[in-house]
């Protein structure tokens, strides 16, 4: 599993270059983690997104995962000109089919790099659960992921 995520931010890393940053568009990629799959962003403002993924969770039982959230990205925390590193926190919610399916609330707490070189993002999160059906148990989800945003704007 390292060496999938070592390879990710290498090839992310070396796909950089002189393109604006992507912060608009939308964006398809994989998640890799708790749980792993496919993942979507769709920028629906400067500083706000919806993401989602249809994705398998391994933890305990394999179950499929799917989720979706409203993200709120801050400001630029990072020095390097050519790029944006952001800190991002959101709410959404997740529906775990297994045996017991479970549906609850979801709040994501991450951070994000947005290529200049290519467009791509980069992130990281970590995302305390809440399952309120059909018994109230709280968990916790982490995972890296990358995404190609197709028809690429430029950095406003």
């Amino acid at each position: 599993m390292v060496r999938w995520i070592m390879l990710v931010l290498l090839t992310a890393g070396l796909a950089c270059g002189t393109v604006q940053a992507q912060d608009s568009g939308f964006g398809l990629g994989v998640i890799l983690g708790e749980p792993t799959g496919i993942s979507g962003k769709l920028w629906i403002e400067d500083r706000k997104a919806i993401d989602g993924a249809v994705a398998w969770s391994f933890d305990k039982e394999s179950a499929l995962h799917l989720h979706a959230d409203l993200l709120f990205h801050g400001s630029n925390i990072s020095r390097v000109e050519m790029s944006r590193l952001l800190l991002y926190y959101g709410i959404g919610g997740r529906i775990k089919f297994e045996d017991d399916s479970k549906a609850g609330i979801r709040i994501p707490l991450g951070i994000n790099y947005l290529s200049s070189g290519a467009p791509l993002d980069v992130f990281l999160e970590i995302v305390p659960i809440l399952d309120l059906a059909p018994s109230t148990e709280f968990g916790l989800n982490g995972a890296i992921g990358v995404r190609y945003f197709f028809g690429q704007k430029t950095h406003r």
